[in-house]
Parts: structure tokens; C-alpha cells; sequence
């Protein structure tokens, strides 16, 4: 009896629970009632925080999910969640990954970072941030407590050299301006769709990525503008894009397939490689790489013309510094970047002087359509 009340209690079943110990534990639950405790409620309320702490007990690994999870369908492109994942992978979880992450402590930290953080220091970087996003993550939901051990600003930073002070500035490799003409004229004689989209991406002073992923439904021909949407671009917000004469015969000579979509598809289908572009230059044996030809693009811009230094900034998708002027800033400039980018065309030489090539792939282009549509 508890109280007024009759409780039945397990004691445990045998053999685990012999007589003895069966005894024994009967006669501690008949003191305990003899105290005014009830010892079913109170084997419950154990249980109950038992439960509760378990499910606070999370490790690093596991609040790393769930930050991804919570926060990865907001960010730009599934590479981005791929990276954020594959950095942790790599040079956290083998540290700190089965710890809970109560438990990650600012050693732990830098047993991740200091391997790499002066000769990987912008991925090292990157992972200092996402391990403080993933503790800061925890914290809030109650699954550790205390100060974050991945904060930089009053903590590592008087641990770890400044990023600014160890990383090497790589820029790209780029083509010397007055080295342009003559690359144009040897790039148009080379087939192949890398070439052309190498050629594009000068033409439009784009990013190899960008142009990769073109499709079609992003090309208004008539008017002579590519909307590149937001969700394409590095800056996260969509860029319009005028089309020269050289550019758009470019796309006319493009192979216009409904099923493929992609104005510059792989062999096999699906985009390029990141490396079909750099892989075009070297067999030109130039030494730059196709991001350089926007540095070249810039120089050019600044060195030899009169536009202003934000209509170039604006050709390029670069983001104001200036925030007030950037949050200020309502139109693109798409017709006066229109003029910029002719001129730009022509510095690089008038495509005509390839028409006879260009003109045998489209003949190509519209018997291959020909065919198809017989075909079908």
C-alpha cells in the first residue's frame, strides 16, 4: 500500500533478479513508503531524466546535421550544402565528430584548424565558421551551453595568426590585353563546344559556370539579352546579361534541342566540366585561365576606355562596397553595359573574319535538325 492506494511494483525478472535480491529490493521499497516516498513515481521521474538528458546528448556529428538540415535549402546551389558538408567531413568530424557536442572544447577546435590554417587558411577559414555556426546552432537548442570555442573575435584570434596575415593571394592567371586579338582569332578556329563556350564567356565577360549552365529559356534572342537567375549566380541575384553580334552568332550556331535545354552541352549530355574550358587553353598553350579573361576584361575597361568603373563592376555582377549606393541602385544600366560590351567585342575582333567557319557549323547544326525532325 502507498498511501490509500494498492501499487503493484516489478522487482525484475529472474534469473537476473534472484530471491535474495528480490527480497531485498521489496523491503527498500517498504522503507521508502515508510519515508513518504513512492517508489514507482520516483523510478518513473528517473526514467523521465534519464530520457530527457539522452535526448540532449547529441554529437558533433549530429548537430551538424541538423544544422544542415535546417539552414541547407537555404542556401544558393546543392555544391555550396555539398561543401559545407564535405569540409566538416574531412577536417572535423575525424577530430570531434563522435564527441558530444556538449562536450567540443576550444582544443578540439583547434586540433581541426591549426593543421591547416596556414597552408589551407581559406578552407581552414570556412571551417572555423561552420563549426561556429554548428556550436552556436547547438547552444540555442539547448544541447550545450557555455561560450562558443570556435569564436574568433576575442578568442581564436588570440590564438591563430589573422587570415589576412598567413593566406596567399592567388589571382588568376589572365591574358595580357594587348594579347587578346590575336587569342580570338586562334580560338575561333578551334570546333568543339568548349571552345564556343569559351568564346561566349569572353564575349559576355561571364563566369565559366554561368555559361555552363545556360539553357535556353534564359535567351531572348530577339531582344539580345540572357537573364542568368538568381539562383545561378554567385551574388545570388539575377543578371542580365546584353548580347553582341559575335554573341549572339555564337548561339545561332548552337544546336537547339528541347530535350537537352543547355545552349552548351557536354558530348554526353548534362553540362561541361568545370575543366572543358582550361582544358581548351592548354592545348593552345596559354598560359591564364578562363576566370582571368574577366581580370582582362576589367583592365581593359579601366585602361582603355572612358566607362565608368561601376558599369564595368555592373558587366562583371560585382557586388556595390558601398552599401548605401548599393541599396540605392535600382536599374542594371543593361543598354549603356550594351555599348561597353560592342566595344569590347570589337577589341577582340569582329567574328566575321571566321564567318566561313562559323557558317559550315550552323549549315551542320540545321542538317542535324533536318534529320532529327524527319526522324521524328
Amino acid at each position: 500500500m502507498v498511501g490509500n492506494k494498492r501499487r503493484h511494483m516489478g522487482l525484475g525478472g529472474f534469473p537476473d533478479v534472484t530471491l535474495a535480491q528480490a527480497r531485498e529490493k521489496a523491503r527498500k521499497a517498504k522503507d521508502e513508503i515508510a519515508q513518504g516516498i513512492d517508489p514507482i513515481v520516483q523510478r518513473k521521474a528517473a526514467t523521465s531524466q534519464l530520457q530527457a538528458q539522452q535526448a540532449t546528448e547529441k554529437t558533433f556529428r549530429q548537430a551538424s546535421e541538423g544544422y544542415i538540415a535546417a539552414h541547407g535549402d537555404t542556401w544558393r546551389n546543392p555544391k555550396h550544402r555539398a561543401q559545407w558538408a564535405a569540409t566538416l567531413e574531412t577536417y572535423a568530424f575525424p577530430v570531434m565528430g563522435n564527441l558530444l557536442v556538449k562536450d567540443v572544447a576550444q582544443e578540439h577546435v583547434l586540433s581541426a584548424l591549426e593543421p591547416i590554417w596556414k597552408t589551407k587558411n581559406e578552407t581552414a577559414s570556412r571551417l572555423r565558421g561552420r563549426i561556429e555556426s554548428v556550436l552556436d546552432w547547438a547552444t540555442v537548442r539547448k544541447y550545450r551551453s557555455g561560450e562558443n570555442s570556435a569564436r574568433w573575435k576575442g578568442h581564436l584570434d588570440m590564438l591563430l595568426p589573422a587570415p589576412s596575415k598567413v593566406k596567399k593571394v592567388e589571382h588568376h592567371r589572365a591574358l595580357p590585353i594587348d594579347s587578346m586579338n590575336a587569342f580570338m582569332v586562334d580560338l575561333r578556329k578551334r570546333e568543339g563546344t568548349a571552345a564556343r563556350a569559351l568564346e561566349f564567356t569572353i564575349l559576355t565577360a561571364s563566369r565559366s559556370g554561368e555559361v555552363r549552365g545556360a539553357s535556353w529559356e534564359e535567351v531572348d534572342l530577339k531582344a539580345g539579352v540572357w537573364t542568368v537567375p538568381s539562383e545561378r549566380m554567385k551574388s545570388g541575384k539575377e543578371h542580365r546579361v546584353p548580347l553582341t553580334e559575335s554573341a549572339i552568332q555564337i548561339l545561332r550556331t548552337r544546336p537547339h534541342q528541347d530535350e537537352i535545354g543547355l545552349v552548351f552541352p557536354a558530348l554526353r549530355g548534362g553540362q561541361l566540366s568545370d575543366m572543358a574550358m582550361t582544358a581548351v587553353m592548354r592545348r593552345m598553350e596559354v598560359d591564364a585561365v578562363p576566370h582571368g579573361f574577366r581580370s582582362t576584361f576589367r583592365d581593359w575597361a579601366r585602361e582603355r576606355t572612358n566607362y565608368p568603373r561601376d558599369l564595368a563592376e555592373q558587366a562583371l555582377a560585382h557586388a556595390l562596397d558601398n552599401k548605401v549606393e548599393a541599396a540605392y541602385r535600382r536599374g542594371d544600366a543593361l543598354e549603356k553595359r550594351r555599348e561597353m560590351m560592342a566595344t569590347w567585342a570589337d577589341f577582340c575582333g569582329n567574328r566575321t573574319e571566321n564567318t566561313s567557319h562559323a557558317a559550315s557549323i550552323a549549315a551542320g547544326n540545321q542538317s542535324n535538325r533536318l534529320l532529327l525532325a524527319k526522324g521524328s
